[in-house]
């Protein structure tokens, strides 16, 4: 197993970029420690895509400064591309070449040796589990195949950082955690580094050590995933019902453990401090109370409800 480094591995400071008067990151400051998975979340538009542009050399910055695995993106780009992997959201495969001239072909870009490229690809096969269709076209390939096939080239380098920018994206549910697998090997066995956007919060719930939210370019919220959620504050019992819902609802807002009691049309919202604990109080307050209790469920907060209330439910373009 390879030693994870917990120095610095991707760092930005004031991260600022402009496409005319439209300003796509804002002073964006990031920091990725060694061996561990960042998830950068925020709605279409919010400079998610951008700001991995600006890490992986593709993009240069209007203002501010970035740097991965010690080296500047704007003053060393080829070191920084050197020591880097990238999965892009669009898939960029020649669909007429095979998977094995696909990863060869990378190799060779980076002039590696015969020995090394061969060494490489088998490894990498082996790794996503192509042995049976690396030597088919392309075009041939399911869309986990070719999401699979673009992850073996990201790592043909040995980089010591991955970028995933929407690594999941379009997969089934069997297919997207057999990536969540990989990703999860990938920093426990060899030690890498992993930045990663998404729209799907159970996917940044399930593999990030740490959470970042962007909006309008700006990061508007950071921590731990379960940091994040608690935050968020409390659990809701939802009881649903028959009769008047009048008195029951005056005697939950009085109890210490209710912070809000909210009338939906055949019941109560009540916010405690633990559903789990606290539910048994909560129903035993119904009764007598001119209300019939039929059914009774607990909400726990989630990543999504938290990514919700950064960057609120209007629609984006």
């Amino acid at each position: 197993m390879t030693n994870i480094s917990t120095h610095t591995m991707v760092a930005t400071q004031g991260l600022t970029k402009q496409y005319g008067s439209v300003s796509a990151l804002d002073g964006v400051d990031l920091t990725v420690p060694g061996g561990t998975i960042y998830a950068l979340l925020g709605p279409n538009g919010a400079g998610k895509t951008t700001t991995i542009n600006i890490l992986t050399t593709l993009a240069q910055p209007s203002a501010g400064s970035a740097q991965v695995a010690g080296f500047d993106v704007v003053r060393q780009p080829d070191e920084v591309r050197k020591r880097i992997g990238v999965t892009f959201q669009d898939l960029v495969l020649d669909p007429d070449l095979t998977g094995r001239q696909v990863l060869d072909i990378h190799g060779r870009l980076y002039r590696q040796p015969t020995s090394l490229r061969r060494q490489r690809i088998d490894e990498l096969v082996a790794l996503v589990q192509l042995n049976d269709a690396i030597d088919r076209l392309v075009k041939t390939y399911s869309g986990g195949m070719k999401r699979r096939l673009e992850l073996a080239r990201g790592l043909m380098t040995d980089p010591q950082v991955v970028f995933l920018d929407e690594p999941t994206q379009g997969l089934d549910p069997q297919n997207r955690a057999t990536i969540w697998d990989y990703v999860r090997m990938l920093r426990r066995e060899r030690g890498l580094t992993l930045l990663l956007t998404t729209h799907y919060m159970e996917e940044a719930e399930a593999l990030a050590d740490t959470v970042g939210i962007i909006d309008g370019g700006r990061k508007v919220a950071e921590g731990t995933p379960s940091a994040l959620v608690a935050a968020l504050g409390a659990d809701r019992i939802r009881i649903s019902g028959s009769g008047d819902a009048s008195h029951l609802l005056s005697e939950l807002r009085a109890l210490p453990f209710v912070d809000s009691v909210t009338p939906f049309e055949r019941g109560l919202e009540v916010g405690v401090d633990s559903g789990s604990r606290r539910i048994a109080e909560v129903v035993a307050s119904a009764s007598g109370n001119g209300f019939t209790v039929e059914d009774v469920s607990v909400l726990r907060p989630s990543l999504g409800d938290v990514f919700l209330q950064y960057t609120g439910r209007a629609l984006r373009d």
